[in-house]
């Protein structure tokens, strides 16, 4: 009997982080890939533009949720506070999830070739933080003060990520949010001490 194609970004990408972990990244290749989610390789190219971006998944998706997710923030809200609140909600996820994005996340933050390629997956995550905290300081995006609050919410998520995967005692996803939680109050306190120190623009 023959398989069910799949045809989405989600699940393709489900197929290749259990390639991945199964095999090696470098020692699955695209036609595995294909393969396993039962496309021709050329489909798997209409979702994806390299093997490196299958294990992002849904990255795209994901981000213009962010975006939608700060654009709805209201700008009473201080500026750290609506940061920190972004970051602990967008890397919510449910228990049930959990143990899937700790494979993928293991994957791109350990796999040397999904490092090099996660720099490029972390500008665009970086831009979007600094595109938001730009419009609130009546800046532009380029601008060193929005550029450093996008490095700093990046690096509060990476360390939240980092202590999550090295402990095995608690995979949870509720785990990764109380470290989310005590990184983004030391973000905010940061991002404070940034404003602070810059011309007295908004909070």
């Amino acid at each position: 009997m023959s398989r069910q194609p799949i045809t989405t970004t989600t699940r393709i990408s489900e197929v290749a982080i259990d390639l991945f972990d199964r095999h090696g990244f470098e020692e699955t290749s695209v036609d595995d890939i294909a393969a396993g989610a039962g496309i021709a390789r050329r489909t798997l190219f209409r979702y994806f533009a390299s093997k490196n971006a299958v294990a992002w998944g849904d990255f795209d998706v994901h981000l213009e949720q962010m975006r939608r997710l700060l654009d709805s923030l209201p700008n009473s809200l201080p500026l750290a506070e609506a940061l920190a609140t972004a970051l602990v909600e967008f890397n919510d996820l449910p228990e049930s999830e959990a143990p899937l994005h700790r494979r993928r996340m293991t994957l791109l933050l350990t796999v040397p070739a999904l490092q090099a390629h996660s720099m490029l997956m972390y500008g665009d995550w970086r831009q979007a933080i600094a595109g938001y905290a730009a419009r609130r300081l009546r800046g532009h995006p380029d601008e060193h003060l929005p550029q450093l609050i996008g490095w700093l919410a990046l690096g509060t998520a990476l360390a939240a990520y980092e202590q999550w995967l090295a402990d095995d005692t608690d995979p949870s996803a509720r785990r990764l949010r109380e470290l989310l939680v005590e990184g983004s109050s030391l973000l905010a306190v940061g991002i404070d001490a940034a404003l602070s120190r810059s011309t007295p623009a908004i909070g």
